[in-house]
This record gives structure tokens, C-alpha cells and sequence, in this order.
């Protein structure tokens, strides 16, 4: 596939807003709505592999403006009830020999795999045995090799997702009626934030769940960074009073903001209450805590805890992409059997360090560019060997000394 106008980026953040409800044929709507330089490609490309025609249309309903990802057979689905019967083995077997390029390949196994795990675990069969009815189609497969198209294609470093709309009532499908949301869709969408909007009928379909898990999507509500274009995907049913479309927002994560008013970041604050652990043995556990990777900070103050005992709270501030080998530590290294985390957005100052010799010792000097200007601070460690505080604090000042002048140079 060409690369458009968009590359790749370490600093694309894809944000999925599903009013309507989320399915395959909404979220390749949505993102070529926002990048519609992919639409020949990714439409060619889906058609070669499903052996169905696919179109790529403007919509409007009413309300918003935007477009729909058609597929031929989708359309001929609506006025006739046909259901394929197809092994998770055969469309495996299909995507390998496709004309895809490796990546989508590999995002196309692995959204129907997600698929074909979770029917296996709701049937009590292997995965390789799931026998696929609606998500067998030929309509199903053209979603999905598109979705895998545009996910390799704009290779974001993080996709979230707002609140998705619960719906409710009976779907019909090949295995007769089952509740909105089906099982195995409520299967792959564990975790996922909901919230019922008194709006009716299925509105995550199984392929839109599977590629909400597929992709890892984090629940957000407020996003950071520069706004690089929007796109509406519209389903093809009308809904009552809303309009049946999921919103893509692409955010460039990359600081836009100068370096003294910090640079935005993700953290993770996790928190929780000690009682029953000497100060001397938590101490060393938290001294263990502060050098794990991901570890920004650790603080501990004073609390009264339950029955009025005094009680160790105790905060670490740490890096989201390491929070399950931090939590695990925490249960390491202290008493606690429980904890709390919460997601904060942090700003940091731009920092750097170097090594200052002063008096035959080597000081290692931080230097932090600030609002007023650029201030430095020894390391307070690399003085303590040192026999006195005059000799410590005069080696400190000095180092700070030549990083302020060689910055002024």
C-alpha cells in the first residue's frame, strides 16, 4: 500500500468516539474519512481478498456528514437472510495466501483469532474448530482485511476508546436469538467502559468487538496533543434520535508546547495504606520499589488507619507501560493485599545531566530549563562520602556554578 500523506508515526494517538456503536465496516469508514488518501488501496486490496466489490462513499444523515465502507454482499444481506458457514481453519488459510502485505496480514489473523477464541470458549470447542456463521461472510472478511489494512498502514502508537453504547434486546442470528450483546461479543468486550443510552438493538457488533481487543484499546476520556484530523464512519442502520456513526480523533502526541511549560505525560499514581510492617523492613522494601524500571517516585507520610492505628501511606508514581511489574512489587516488598491505582496527566520540565569534576570529585549536575530561565542542582549522593556539610555544601555550589555559566554561554 502507498503511505499516503500520513506515515507511520511513534506519536499517533487514535481515538475511537462510538455514538453510534462501534462494527468493522464503521471503523474502516471512520479512518478513511479521516485519511481518505488510503481509499483506492485499501478498497482494491479488500475486494482482491473477499471476492466482493467494496465501495468507499460519501454520507449524510441529516445531522453530520461523513462516509460508509459498502460492501456488495452486505447490501444483497439486507433483503435476503443468508449466512455462511465457514472454519476459522479455511479463512486463516485464505488470509496467509492472500495479496496482503505482511503487516495487514498479520493484523487480519489476529483480530479473527480474537474472534475465533472467543466462540471457541462460548461453544466449548478448540479455536481451530469454530465453524463461523455472520462473521464468516464474505462482507465480514472485507471489514476486517480493511481494518487490518489501515492499522498497519498508519501504525499509531495508541488507540483508546470513550464509552460504548450498551444497547439491549434479541439479535437474530444462525444460532437463533440470542441477547444483545451476544456472548462471545460480551466476551471479547471484558473491561471495555459501557453506558446505556436506552437506545435498543446491537450496537458493538463481533467484529467491532474484536477489534477493540485486537487493538488494546484504553478507556479515555480526555485526550492531549495537537489534533490532526477527524472522520465519521457511518453504519447502515438508522437509530432513534442519534446519529449511527463512530468518530475517529488523531491526535500527534508530540510535544507542541514550549520546553518551559513542560512536556506532556502519561503516569499511573498507586497508592495504598501499611500498618503492620516495621519502618525498618519497609524502608528497604520501598528503597527496592524506587530502582524498579518505571518508577518515577515513592513517598510515604503518616496516616491513621482503621481502629484509630497509625498507619504508613504510601504513593508511587510510575510509568503506565510497567504498571503490572510495579504492582507486583509493591505486593513484594510491603504488607499490603491491596491497592489503588488512578491514571493522572503529568507535565515535565525539559532536563539534562551532566558530570562536574570540583576539587577532585566528580558531581553529577541536573540542569532544568524553567519558565525564568535555566536552573541547576547537584546530586546530593555523589557529596556524602565527603567528611563535612561546609566541604559538601561548597563542592555542590561550585559544580551547580559551572553548569549555570557554561549554559549562559
Amino acid at each position: 500500500m502507498n503511505s499516503g500523506n500520513v506515515s507511520k508515526s511513534a506519536t499517533l494517538h487514535l481515538h475511537l468516539d462510538p455514538l453510534g456503536g462501534i462494527a468493522g465496516d464503521m471503523f474502516t469508514a471512520a479512518l478513511l474519512s479521516a485519511f481518505p488518501e488510503y481509499a483506492r488501496d485499501v478498497t482494491e486490496v479488500a475486494e482482491a481478498v473477499a471476492g466482493v466489490p467494496c465501495r468507499f462513499v460519501g454520507h449524510q444523515d441529516g445531522v453530520l456528514t461523513g462516509s460508509q465502507f459498502l460492501v456488495s454482499e452486505r447490501e444483497t444481506h439486507h433483503h435476503h437472510h443468508h449466512h455462511e458457514h465457514t472454519t476459522w481453519r479455511a479463512i486463516r488459510n485464505q488470509l496467509e495466501s492472500a495479496p496482503l502485505p505482511a503487516g495487514a496480514r498479520n493484523h487480519a489473523i489476529g483480530i479473527f483469532s480474537h474472534l475465533a477464541l472467543a466462540e471457541g470458549r462460548i461453544h466449548g470447542v478448540q479455536a481451530d474448530s469454530v465453524t463461523f456463521h455472520e462473521v464468516g461472510s464474505a462482507d465480514s472478511i472485507a471489514d476486517i482485511v480493511a481494518a487490518a489494512c489501515l492499522i498497519d498502514a498508519l501504525g499509531a502508537s495508541r488507540w483508546s476508546v470513550g464509552d460504548l453504547p450498551l444497547g439491549g434486546g434479541r439479535v437474530r442470528t444462525a444460532h437463533g436469538l440470542l441477547p444483545v450483546p451476544p456472548p462471545a461479543t460480551a466476551l471479547l468486550l471484558e473491561g471495555f467502559a459501557f453506558h446505556d443510552d436506552g437506545i435498543l438493538g446491537e450496537r458493538v457488533t463481533p467484529t467491532g468487538a474484536a477489534i477493540l481487543r485486537y487493538l488494546g484499546c484504553e478507556h479515555r476520556t480526555g485526550m492531549t496533543g495537537r489534533l490532526l484530523a477527524t472522520g465519521h464512519g457511518f453504519g447502515t442502520r438508522n437509530l432513534p434520535g442519534v446519529s449511527n456513526v463512530l468518530r475517529v480523533l488523531a491526535f500527534d502526541t508530540a510535544s507542541t508546547v514550549g520546553a518551559s511549560t513542560g512536556s506532556h505525560r502519561d503516569l499511573i499514581v498507586i497508592g495504598f495504606e501499611v500498618d503492620d510492617q516495621s519502618g525498618e523492613d519497609l524502608a528497604a522494601g520501598l528503597d527496592r520499589l524506587r530502582v524498579l524500571p518505571g518508577v518515577h517516585d515513592v513517598l510515604q507520610l503518616p496516616v491513621f488507619g482503621k481502629k484509630s492505628r497509625v498507619a504508613i501511606h504510601v504513593q508511587v508514581l510510575a510509568a503506565p507501560d510497567q504498571l503490572d511489574n510495579i504492582v507486583e512489587g509493591c505486593f513484594r516488598e510491603t504488607s499490603t493485599i491491596g491497592l489503588r491505582t488512578h491514571l493522572v496527566q503529568g507535565r515535565a520540565l525539559a532536563r539534562t545531566m551532566r558530570n562536574v569534576d570540583v576539587g577532585g570529585v566528580s558531581l553529577r549536575v541536573k540542569s532544568v530549563d524553567r519558565p525564568g530561565g535555566v536552573t541547576a542542582k547537584a546530586d546530593s549522593d555523589d557529596a556524602l562520602h565527603l567528611a563535612d556539610y561546609a566541604t559538601r555544601q561548597r563542592l555542590r555550589r561550585r559544580a551547580e556554578q559551572v553548569v549555570t555559566e557554561s549554559n549562559h554561554e
